[in-house]
């Protein structure tokens, strides 16, 4: 049996992080959800905000990002959504060269493949001029 999503839009700042991690916990502790499953959620979403302040919008903006979460016996579904320009951060998720000196290998990317890696499924769109990241994370 689902419980009802809940929904909150935050600008794309990075000092709006603390309002997000206790959103997310007040989500998590409503759900039920163990601390590591929260602490999973919280991780990821960080992640993808960062992203959006950092590459997609270039500095702190007051573009909104909107978070939505539907919990579920077993798993949570986050979808996260951006006003930045259109990017699929997932296109070309590429593990690194394991065997490469970390002085040599590129930066960047390393977030979006522990997304990929922590979350059950990911699905990005572009809909209504937003990217749309939806996240199904089980627990472990």
């Amino acid at each position: 049996m689902s419980g009802p999503p809940h929904h909150r839009i935050f600008p794309a700042r990075r000092d709006a992080l603390p309002q997000i991690e206790t959103f997310l916990a007040e989500v998590c502790e409503a759900a039920g959800l163990d601390r590591e499953m929260g602490l999973r959620v919280t991780l990821l979403v960080e992640e993808l905000f960062t992203n959006t302040v950092v590459h997609g919008h270039g500095a702190d903006s007051d573009a909104p990002v909107r978070l939505a979460c539907e919990v579920a016996p077993g798993h949570i579904t986050l979808v996260y959504e951006d006003t930045a320009p259109p990017h699929d951060p997932f296109a070309a998720v590429a593990s690194p060269d394991p065997s490469a000196d970390v002085q040599d290998r590129p930066v960047g990317g390393l977030g979006v493949l522990l997304v990929s890696a922590m979350a059950q499924q990911v699905e990005y769109r572009r809909a209504d001029d937003r990217n749309r990241i939806s996240l199904v994370i089980g627990s472990a």
